[in-house]
C-alpha cells in the first residue's frame, strides 16, 4: 500500500512540473518574432486576410487569455489545431508516436543488451584487455554525437556496401502492398528490422556507453565488499556470486542512469530522425518549429514532458523493487 502512496503523490507532484513546462513554452513561442499566420498565408496575404485567420485561430485575444483557453482545453485532451497541417495536434501526435517509440524501444534494448553484460565482464576482469577495450568503447560513445555516428553508418553500410537502407522506417504493421519487394508479413518484418539497425546503433551508443560505465563502477564497488570477500572464502564460485550476491546490489545506479538517459534518448531521437529521414515526433517537432506552429509545437512539447515525468516515476518506482529498504514515506 505503501507503494501505491508513493505512486499517487508523485503524480500530484507532475502536475506543477506540466504546468511549469506549458507556461515557460507558451511564453517562449509567443515571444517569437513574426506570426505563424504570416507564415501560413505567405508574404503577399493581405492585411484583411491575416487579420481573418488570427482571428479564426484566436490569435488576436490576449495572450493570457489564451493560455488559459489552451489550459482548459489541453485538461479535456484537446491539443489544439495544427496550422500548417490543418488537423488536430493529438492526430499528428498519435501518427507520428509508434515510429518513436518503436525508435526508442529498439535503442535502449541495444544498449541495455550490450552495455550490463559488458559492465559486469569488464568488473570481474579489471584491468585486464577485455576491461581496457571496454573502456575504450565506452568513452568513445559518450564522446560522439549521435548524428555523426547516423552519417558515419549512412556513408558506410548504406552507400558504400549498400547492405542497408539509409532513410525512412518501416513498420511492423506497413501493408504487405506498401513496402518494396515484400509479399508476405515475414517480409515486412525483415525490412522492420533492416531499416532499425543504424538509426538503433545510432540513438542507443551514447546509453550503451553510459549504462556499461555505470554498471562497471556499481560493480566493482560491489565485489569489493565484505559479504562478497566472505562468499569467495567459504568457495562459492565466482559465477553464482556474481549472479545472486553482487547483480541485483549493484543495479541501483544503473537504474537512475536509465533514467537519466531517457532525456537524452528523446533529444537525441529529434536528431536521428532527421538524419535517416525517419517521420517520427523529432522530425514533427522540428516542422513545428520551423512553421512556427504555435499549437503543434505546445503539444509535443508537453507529449516530450509527460514522457520525462514517466520515466522518472518509473525509475523510482524500480528503486524500490530492487532494494526493498528503501522507503518512500519518510519511516525507519
Amino acid at each position: 500500500m505503501s507503494h501505491l502512496r508513493y505512486t499517487i503523490k508523485r503524480l500530484l507532484q507532475a502536475i506543477p512540473v506540466l504546468i511549469g513546462i506549458t507556461s515557460i513554452t507558451f511564453l517562449l513561442i509567443n515571444a517569437m518574432p513574426g506570426s505563424p499566420v504570416e507564415v501560413m498565408l505567405g508574404p503577399t496575404a493581405s492585411e484583411e486576410l491575416i487579420a481573418a485567420a488570427e482571428e479564426r485561430y484566436g490569435f488576436n485575444q490576449p495572450i493570457h487569455v489564451r493560455y488559459v483557453k489552451y489550459i482548459l482545453a489541453a485538461l479535456g485532451g484537446d491539443l489544439g489545431r495544427s496550422i500548417h497541417y490543418g488537423v488536430p495536434v493529438t492526430t499528428k501526435i498519435l501518427e507520428r508516436l509508434p515510429v518513436t517509440l518503436l525508435l526508442l524501444a529498439s535503442s535502449f534494448a541495444f544498449a541495455l543488451s550490450v552495455a550490463i553484460p559488458l559492465g559486469i565482464v569488464s568488473a570481474r576482469r579489471r584491468n585486464q584487455p577485455v576491461d581496457h577495450g571496454s573502456r575504450v568503447v565506452s568513452l568513445i560513445g559518450v564522446s560522439t554525437p549521435n548524428f555523426w555516428i547516423g552519417l558515419l553508418l549512412i556513408i558506410v553500410f548504406g552507400y558504400h556496401l549498400q547492405v542497408l537502407p539509409s532513410n525512412g522506417l518501416v513498420m511492423p504493421l506497413t501493408p504487405i502492398s506498401e513496402v518494396e519487394g515484400a509479399t508476405s508479413r515475414l517480409d515486412v518484418l525483415v525490412q522492420t528490422v533492416r531499416s532499425l539497425i543504424m538509426p538503433t546503433i545510432a540513438l542507443g551508443t551514447l546509453q550503451m556507453a553510459a549504462v556499461s560505465r555505470i554498471e562497471r563502477s556499481s560493480m566493482l564497488e560491489v565485489l569489493g565488499r565484505d559479504y562478497i570477500n566472505l562468499a569467495r572464502a567459504f568457495g562459492v564460485k565466482e559465477s553464482v556470486i556474481t549472479r545472486k550476491h553482487a547483480f541485483r546490489n549493484a543495479q541501483l545506479p544503473v537504474v537512475t542512469i536509465i533514467g537519466l538517459q531517457l532525456t537524452s534518448a528523446l533529444g537525441g531521437a529529434v536528431l536521428t530522425e532527421t538524419v535517416f529521414n525517419i517521420n517520427g515526433m523529432g522530425r514533427l517537432i522540428i516542422q513545428a518549429v520551423r512553421t512556427q506552429d504555435y499549437a503543434l509545437i505546445m503539444g509535443t512539447t508537453l507529449f516530450f514532458g509527460v514522457m520525462f515525468v514517466i520515466g522518472t516515476l518509473l525509475t523510482d518506482l524500480t528503486y524500490a523493487y530492487l532494494d526493498p529498504r528503501v522507503t518512500y514515506e519518510g519511516e525507519d
